[in-house]
């Protein structure tokens, strides 16, 4: 027999109220911190006029990417008729909008002129890859939005399916946007690359699915909800196979720049020769973001446990930040080809200077903001579980899989 969530977790429970306290003063940590870089200047930040975004974006960029990602989970029960994900729907489409807020709460704060925003939301320039963003990120939210209300009101469920569609379709087109951001920069060998774009579709795919197990299996703990086997495995398997899609991606993309000759320079910085960013790649992207958690996923025992599950999940977002650390803030630390195949002796701006990669140290302001990011997502998906009925009732094997046999 299964308890009353509200007993566990409601809205009286003096552990909700902690959470959310504890997630407010995050978040407001977060905000003062980027106003106090705000006025201040960005010289207390670690970043210079080489590096010019810092740990911010990586927090920034990352949850983007995981926005689209969660909502994978709502696709595959609308889109291909998956009766088992179709529970799963709207807690999806919730954390696909809070992941959304979070990360662009912190790019807006981090930009400098967060005021500013008013006229990149009025006055479109189209050919920049920016200005496209802007008109995804917010139309993902309204569509998404839609969807929700389709799997939550009977009168509108004849278009459930159809704006399944819609919202797939979007965020794959956002997360190749979010991708192209880096794949159009030329400047930059790190990132001139077409391959960007289905390497952050697939990366999205996992670490919103990530971020969604962890959020659903915590929620369902405090609530005293039954999470089932069948729903379990569902979600690892599919976990391990994007997390192993993303490592198959990787070894394209420096396969493909280790041809070029223009990016040797480049790759011996990243695999061998950077320092921290060699480090971050090797024992963050491929070890703890990649081959440990699909060991741990595939692992006859670890992999049925939910421990294992747990400390998987966990790898592959601690692995996502290395990750996009890895891409944004090693991208820019190469030193830029002002004029290649020369040697520039002296530039004013340290560009190439003795072909030597560019310092950067990220202050504990800019760790606040992004954990601030965090928390705003976190803050808005426990009082939307709280407000509205995002969670199932039950995820029990019986109810997701009525011809499930627990001696199977």
């Amino acid at each position: 027999m299964t308890k009353n969530p509200f007993l566990e977790w409601g809205v009286d429970s003096p552990k909700y109220w902690g959470l959310l306290g504890i997630l407010a003063a995050v978040a407001a940590v977060g905000v003062l911190s980027a106003l106090y870089m705000e006025h201040e200047g960005h010289w207390v930040t670690g970043m210079t006029n080489q590096i010019v975004w810092g740990l911010p974006h990586v927090f920034a960029v990352f949850l983007i990417v995981a926005a689209s990602g969660a909502l994978n989970v709502a696709a595959i029960g609308s889109v291909f008729n998956k009766k088992t994900y179709k529970p799963l729907g709207r807690l999806s489409g919730l954390l696909a909008i809070t992941l959304l807020v979070g990360g662009l709460m912190v790019l807006v704060l981090d930009l400098g002129r967060a005021d500013r925003l008013l006229v990149a939301m009025t006055y479109y320039n189209f050919t920049s890859i920016f200005a496209w963003n802007i008109i995804l990120y917010t139309g993902f939210m309204a569509i998404v939005a839609v969807y929700l209300w389709t799997m939550m009101d009977r009168s509108v469920g004849r278009f459930y399916k159809g704006m399944g569609i819609v919202g797939a379709t979007w965020r794959i087109v956002l997360t190749t946007g979010t991708g192209s951001i880096f794949g159009f920069i030329v400047a930059r060998q790190g990132y001139d690359a077409a391959i960007m774009a289905p390497w952050f579709i697939l990366m999205s795919f996992a670490y919103g699915l990530a971020f969604y197990l962890l959020f659903l299996m915590f929620t369902f703990k405090m609530d005293g909800r039954e999470l089932g086997d069948v729903t379990l495995r569902n979600l690892k398997n599919l976990l391990a196979l994007f997390t192993l899609f993303v490592l198959y991606f990787t070894i394209v993309y420096h396969l493909t720049n280790l041809y070029g000759t223009e990016n040797h320079e480049y790759e011996a910085f990243i695999l061998r020769d950077g320092g921290i960013y060699t480090w971050l790649f090797w024992g963050g992207h491929v070890f703890l973001g990649g081959l440990l958690p699909i060991g741990i996923l595939y692992h006859p025992t670890l992999g049925k446990s939910r421990g294992g599950i747990v400390a998987a999940a966990s790898l592959v977002v601690l692995g996502g930040l290395m990750t996009m650390y890895m891409i944004i803030i090693g991208g820019q630390a190469f030193p830029m080809a002002m004029f290649p195949g020369k040697t520039v002796i002296e530039s004013g701006f340290y560009d190439g200077v003795n072909g030597q990669p560019f310092s950067y140290v990220p202050s504990m302001l800019e760790l606040l903001l992004g954990l601030g990011g965090v928390a705003v997502t976190l803050l808005l998906a426990s009082i939307g579980v709280r407000m509205l009925k995002f969670l199932p009732a039950s995820l029990a094997d019986e109810a997701v899989d009525p011809h499930h046999s627990k001696a199977a």
